[in-house]
């Protein structure tokens, strides 16, 4: 009530103008994002000299056909790949997993062979532990019989001092 009827409707006009404008921006950021992330992640490869299509995410009925086997066709490196059946791939990836199982099985032996050794050299120690402990064992058991002895050379001698009139 406080604003005029002809605010009010300009005010809708302007808020359907900047929503239909927001929209064409995210219409627009849509369509060109992947177009730059296709582009970006060319950009890190070397040229391709082919006569395919420059982008075909916008063409897929070629991709259906099969059209773009072409476009390998002058770089010989990519001609041969390209070339290649699908057994060959598999018999290729086979012995890349083999080479990397090899690997891994090769640093696991190696850390087997650490530990084994690491293992080995404890028990030593180990042993030379035991070794000491029984010989102070024995020592002791030496020292506690012939205390044993002492005692009892002790007590016989106070008997006998008693006995000739020793007192306390």
């Amino acid at each position: 009530m406080a604003y005029p009827s002809d605010h009010r409707s300009s005010s809708r006009g302007t808020v359907r103008f900047v929503l239909v404008l927001v929209g064409l921006f995210l219409v627009i950021y849509m369509v060109t994002t992947p177009t730059l992330r296709h582009s970006k992640a060319l950009s890190s490869c070397p040229p391709c000299f082919c006569d395919c299509e420059e982008d075909p995410m916008f063409s897929p009925i070629d991709i259906l056909n099969s059209s773009l086997a072409d476009c390998g066709k002058n770089d010989p490196q990519l001609n041969e790949e390209m070339k290649k059946d699908i057994a060959t791939l598999l018999a290729e990836e086979i012995n890349l997993q083999k080479n990397v199982t090899d690997d891994v099985l090769n640093h696991t032996k190696a850390l087997i062979m650490s530990a084994k050794r690491a293992s080995s050299h404890y028990q030593k120690e180990s042993e030379k532990c035991n070794i000491g402990i029984d010989t102070c064992e024995g020592g002791r058991e030496k020292a506690e019989a012939a205390l044993i002895e002492e005692r009892k050379l002790s007590a016989l001698w106070e008997t006998r001092a008693i006995e000739f009139g020793w007192k306390d």
